[in-house]
């Protein structure tokens, strides 16, 4: 089993993000992870949120290439209806260019209202605005010279991006998927499939094998490592602790869930209401998916993901601590080696 970061670093940014740590030190701590042994870090992209998320994700991990040597450094997700499609190919492209091939490209179309409300773009165009830039990129990196492009909502005339990628014949493309028919979808497309902090080992087994079945069914070879999984944690010695851990992740879902829902309380894309989670489904929800407890707990958590058909983890540390760091190095990943 291999392990990753996920998340991202929050900037000190005054009183609502009071408690966050700077990017400086966030540079650190991954430079850390890659020394004990870390395989990757994902880093998401958001905006407009007040509590200081990673905006500049490209540039961030541009920066990250040059401070690592190993690590694999992915965005997940990279919300590309928010994107210029040339300036994008350009950008992932540097990075995969700068960091020698380890670019990891997780791509999406965006879930929170306020987001796409502050750029004035409606949801319901976020798929097509989502495809066409998918197409774009992947017609950008693979044609010979120049070419032009005409489409619903971009248009390039008699143009050639550069710098090429190293990976050929592009980055690999990540993407999320929960639903069966996504899933299936991200197999089709050839992406690698990251599934989210939600869902308990069931789910998660099924997930797995509704991909790996249909990546087999187009005669390609299945490898666990095309398959992601994000879970939260905090290493908590003793009940304060665990509480304590437990009192902050439902402190981090009501901000996320207070930016996803618009002020109806609807879910635009699929023009339905939502019903807002209460704190006790929060508190159930984080006791059945988050990874909470001593070492010995948590290495038992895996081993049951393991048996769904996961191998390859990132963790999310919401408290953000380097004594968390080093005591999953030292004593849960041993356990995987």
């Amino acid at each position: 089993m291999r392990f990753g970061l996920f998340g991202g670093a929050r900037t000190d940014a005054g009183e609502q993000a009071s408690d966050s740590r700077i990017y400086t030190d966030y540079i650190d701590y991954i430079c850390e992870a890659e020394q004990l042994g870390f395989h990757s870090v994902f880093l998401v992209e958001h905006h407009f949120t007040g509590f200081g998320q990673v905006s500049a994700t490209l540039g961030f991990l541009t920066y990250l290439a040059a401070k690592t040597t190993t690590l694999r450094l992915g965005t997940a997700v990279l919300v590309v209806p928010w994107h210029n499609p040339a300036l994008l190919a350009e950008q992932a492209a540097t990075l995969d260019l700068l960091s020698n091939g380890r670019f990891d490209f997780g791509i999406g179309k965006g879930y929170r209202w306020g987001e796409f409300h502050g750029f004035c773009i409606p949801m319901v165009e976020a798929e097509e605005r989502y495809q066409e830039t998918v197409a774009f990129l992947r017609k950008a990196w693979t044609s010979e010279g120049r070419f032009s492009h005409h489409g619903k909502y971009w248009h390039y005339e008699d143009v050639v991006i550069e710098p090429a990628p190293v990976q050929k014949p592009h980055p690999p493309f990540w993407v999320g998927a929960a639903s069966p028919n996504s899933i299936r979808y991200a197999a089709e497309q050839g992406y690698n499939l990251l599934l989210g902090q939600g869902g308990g080992p069931e789910t998660v087994a099924e997930g797995v094998a509704i991909y790996r079945r249909a990546v087999e069914e187009q005669d390609r070879v299945y490898d666990s490592s095309m398959v992601g999984l994000t879970r939260a944690l905090h290493i908590a010695m003793n009940d304060r602790e665990r509480a304590e851990a437990r009192a902050l992740r439902a402190k981090f879902l009501a901000q996320v869930e207070s930016l996803s829902l618009s002020p109806t309380g609807e879910t635009p894309t699929l023009g339905r209401p939502r019903k807002r989670l209460s704190p006790a489904e929060r508190d159930a929800l984080t006791e059945r998916d988050a990874l909470i407890g001593p070492p010995e707990e948590i290495i038992q958590r895996l081993k049951v993901l393991q048996a769904a058909g996961v191998e390859y983890v990132m963790v999310i540390d919401f408290a953000g601590s380097r004594d968390h760091l080093h005591t999953f190095a030292r004593e849960v990943m041993p356990a995987f080696a």
